[in-house]
């Protein structure tokens, strides 16, 4: 039987833990085992990877990594895939998980059956870049996640992030929260090949239950969290339209938001220096954040000198290359640049004033009425870069037709966009009118609730014995 430290509590008797332990875990060993979120985008989303100021929400559907050491110098990950009631398996050697970022990313998505892999195998080799651990004997990886795949509230991170903690553990090794997230980015950014932002990984990682995380992304300032007034809650609708982050449409509106800040950059005659296909940006004045810049000064200084849309050919040839270290630009392809650089400077004034608003007397319908035009404006925004969908548009409008007499306030796509999540706002009360929503519009899913992050969350070590 499987046993854990007492001082653990009930937590270390979750079923879902047994399960992994009595299934998959080999006895003779001792395993390690912790837990990650998932995270509904509240306020924020994309334009994480600007600066933004980021309102997140750690969920209460999590994932668990199991990890165990080895002696036979192989990597085995297992991956529970509830939806489908069974499990992966893949296997690796330790040692090819040791080197350039670029090479392990290749030799893990050599087949592309074993591409998903990535987000465990992944942290090996970011371990061995960025804190000197290397795990040659092997190690045994088994995840089990409830966070649902493809509704945009970070399956992945919460995957990342729950396997990082669990395998510092087991190398008794102490690591904050933030490091935690970063050097979980990295994994999705280097290894999977995702062009994410670190909102999701730091919601995961440094959230606490029933509050909002404040992230100011520049890059990852962690601000005094915000409370949720108790007269109000927000709810994530499934619009059952599967999200991807590393989609064409997200990455595309990315690479235009980077382009108008290089254009930006030539107008003001910040000096540039081009290495490597990269642009160093000397940005004084907004500290190399498109997010600094105000609405205003967007509207009236440089809106119009900025292309509604651009080849990557023609960019390239004007201006040599962007600062963004993860996008790579299609000469081939034709980009929005105005609409993308717009978004991410409106945004961070409306999470700015969103979170200022939830700190005054939300009991007022003025204020929770106002809170909900800032999520419709997101949303609003949202399309006009081109990240919208039939079905998350069709929840929004559900919302707003039924409005505050019916005690809700405001909607709006969530994360990456292009499907995914929509997140409410709402009285308490309202919720029998969310769930409608959702399973006349959406799938009929609805994430309630919340939990603390992996960095508040205790990593158990279980020892088996007759």
């Amino acid at each position: 039987m499987w046993h854990c430290d007492e001082q653990a509590g009930q937590n270390s008797r979750d079923p879902r833990i047994t399960a992994l332990l009595n299934q998959y875990a080999n006895p003779s060993q001792p395993a390690w085992v912790a837990r990650a979120p998932g995270r509904l985008d509240v306020m924020g989303g994309i334009a994480d990877y600007s600066g933004s100021l980021v309102l997140q929400l750690p969920l209460d559907v999590h994932a668990l990594a199991l990890v165990q050491p080895r002696s036979d110098g192989k990597v085995v990950v297992i991956s529970r895939a509830k939806e489908l009631q069974n499990h992966f398996r893949a296997e690796f050697t330790a040692s090819a998980l040791i080197g350039e970022y670029s090479t392990v990313r290749n030799y893990l998505h050599r087949h592309a059956n074993l591409a998903w892999a990535a987000y465990m195998a992944g942290v090996l080799p970011v371990l061995a870049q960025e804190a000197n651990l290397h795990f040659l004997h092997g190690i045994t990886i088994i995840v089990d996640s409830n966070v649902p795949l493809g509704k945009g509230v970070s399956s992945s991170a919460a995957v990342e992030v729950a396997t990082m903690r669990a395998v510092l553990a087991m190398a008794n090794q102490v690591c904050d929260g933030r490091t935690l997230a970063i050097w979980s980015q990295m994994v999705e950014n280097y290894i999977v090949g995702a062009p994410c932002g670190i909102m999701d990984q730091m919601t995961s990682a440094c959230g606490r239950a029933n509050q909002l995380l404040a992230l100011r992304c520049q890059p990852a300032e962690l601000l005094d969290p915000v409370t949720i007034p108790s007269d109000l809650m927000v709810w994530g609708i499934d619009s059952g339209v599967r999200h991807a982050v590393s989609g064409a449409d997200y990455g595309s509106v990315r690479v235009g938001a980077f382009m108008g800040y290089r254009i930006i950059a030539d107008i003001t005659k910040n000096q540039v220096t081009i290495t490597a296909g990269r642009a160093t940006i000397a940005d004084t004045r907004w500290g190399g954040y498109l997010a600094n810049i105000t609405p205003s000064e967007f509207m009236q200084y440089y809106a119009d000198s900025l292309p509604v849309q651009m080849s990557g050919a023609d960019f390239f040839a004007r201006y040599g290359a962007t600062s963004d270290a993860i996008t790579a630009i299609d000469h081939q392809r034709m980009y929005a640049v105005r609409q993308p650089t717009f978004h991410p400077i409106a945004e961070h004034h409306r999470v700015r004033t969103f979170g200022q608003l939830l700190a005054t007397d939300t009991t007022q319908p003025a204020v929770a009425e106002l809170l909900g035009e800032l999520m419709y404006q997101s949303h609003v925004s949202y399309s006009a870069c081109g990240l919208g969908s039939a079905a998350t548009d069709a929840i929004v409008t559900a919302v707003r037709t039924l409005g505050s007499a019916h005690g809700l306030f405001g909607a709006k796509i969530t994360g990456g966009g292009s499907g995914g999540t929509v997140a409410v706002l709402g009285r308490p009360e309202a919720v029998a009118q969310v769930r409608k929503i959702a399973q006349t519009h959406g799938s009929g899913l609805v994430f309630a609730g919340s939990s603390d992050g992996a960095a508040f969350s205790p990593v158990f070590c279980f020892y088996y014995n007759d």
